[in-house]
């Protein structure tokens, strides 16, 4: 998993978490369909955007929703999924996007691609995931060599790019792989007079994701004498910040611009999440969550090794399930939970024989919701009934 949108479900509350996870899992089940198992591994929250804006723009019809199977990630349930075109071109955005990311860290000798087995294997990797997201891209219309020629100028660039460079030179390619993007999930909802606004909403969207990429990363680059945007053009923190500032500002003014027919899922990533994004980059961000914060008043300390309480406890604490899993079923779901990492990173997940919550070991959701991003000049929301984002202002 990877991106810069990554809300916890504990802000999104149960409608627009179960919209989020049938929007990331119609993703990873596009990629599985169409390109095979392994393509699986680009599944991320960024690609799904493209789902999300085009059913927002079509409507939850009744053919775009479909009952997947089990899965680890769901605790080896099934669940409703997105499918159709928004998901498909997420899926070929996100094989050609992850190809060049391949490409580009073999380029630079990353880790184990500095021996010429792996980086040999991992080129081949590349050009197929490229291939085959050139062809999913045609199933739905969208010209895929868009996004190639962005990555082939972005090398250019970064090559001639010194101190006093405009930092904007260097995000230009970004900005317009993902203004193409966005625009193109207005002809796939089949409202064409969306696409400019879109194009302007992604193609900063695409600054962003490019600003907070090189921010997160500045130190880790200059440690290992990796080429970072900001150090390379000399862009101090602050200038960063504020082309941040104005990226999240323009989103928001051209989201205004395009006609829904239900955005608030949309509405929620592109205005209050890109914030937090934003802020956790830059080290604003702090964490307001705690499990009784989300699932009732303050509950009284609890003795060490019961972490969810006495049986019973109304405060919060959580009963012993009866519908714990068998030993074999146990086994699967604790080795799909290893190997998608989520008991690491997953906000919650159950517990592979018990079925209890448990939180994931690196969990650092940052739950703090404050009137002030819903209503405030912060998010620029006219009122808090332009969506229903939990803040309870």
């Amino acid at each position: 998993m990877f991106g810069m949108v990554r809300p916890c479900r504990h802000r999104l509350g149960e409608d627009f978490e179960a919209q989020w996870m049938a929007h990331l899992c119609g993703l990873c089940l596009a990629l599985r369909g169409d390109h095979g198992q392994f393509a699986r591994v680009v599944t991320n929250y960024d690609g799904l955007l493209l789902s999300v804006l085009t059913e927002a723009q079509s409507g939850p019809a009744g053919t775009s929703r479909r009952t997947a199977g089990p899965c680890p990630l769901r605790g080896m349930r099934t669940a409703s999924v997105a499918r159709g075109e928004g998901a498909r071109l997420a899926a070929a955005v996100s094989l050609v996007l992850a190809s060049a990311k391949v490409r580009d860290h073999v380029a630079d000798g990353d880790g184990l691609l500095a021996r010429r087995p792996v980086a040999l294997a991992a080129r081949r990797v590349a050009a197929n995931w490229g291939r085959a997201g050139a062809r999913g891209g045609s199933l739905v219309g969208f010209d895929t060599g868009i996004l190639v020629d962005a990555v082939d100028r972005q090398v250019g660039i970064e090559a001639l790019a010194g101190v006093g460079t405009p930092i904007l030179t260097v995000t230009e390619p970004t900005e317009t792989a993902t203004a193409a993007a966005f625009a193109h999930t207005a002809v796939l909802a089949g409202r064409p007079g969306n696409a400019a606004p879109l194009a302007e909403a992604g193609r900063l969207f695409g600054r962003l994701a490019h600003l907070l990429d090189a921010v997160e990363d500045r130190a880790a680059d200059a440690a290992s004498g990796a080429w970072n945007p900001l150090t390379a053009t000399g862009t101090p923190l602050t200038e960063a910040r504020r082309l941040a500032e104005d990226a999240l500002r323009g989103i928001r003014l051209a989201l205004r611009e395009v006609e829904f027919v239900d955005g608030g899922l949309a509405h929620l990533l592109l205005a209050h999440e890109l914030r937090r994004s934003v802020d956790r980059a830059f080290g604003t961000a702090s964490c307001g969550h705690a499990p009784e914060a989300a699932f009732g008043p303050p509950r009284a300390p609890q003795p060490p090794g019961t972490p969810y309480g006495p049986p019973g406890d109304p405060l919060g604490g959580e009963p012993p399930r009866r519908d714990r899993r068998g030993m074999w079923a146990g086994c699967a779901t604790a080795l799909g939970l290893c190997c998608t990492c989520k008991v690491c990173c997953a906000d919650e997940y159950e517990g592979p024989w018990s079925r209890q919550r448990r939180e994931g070991l690196c969990n650092s959701c940052d739950c703090d919701c404050s009137c002030g991003d819903c209503c405030g000049d912060s998010c620029g929301c006219d009122s808090c009934d332009c969506c229903d984002c939990g803040c309870n202002c």
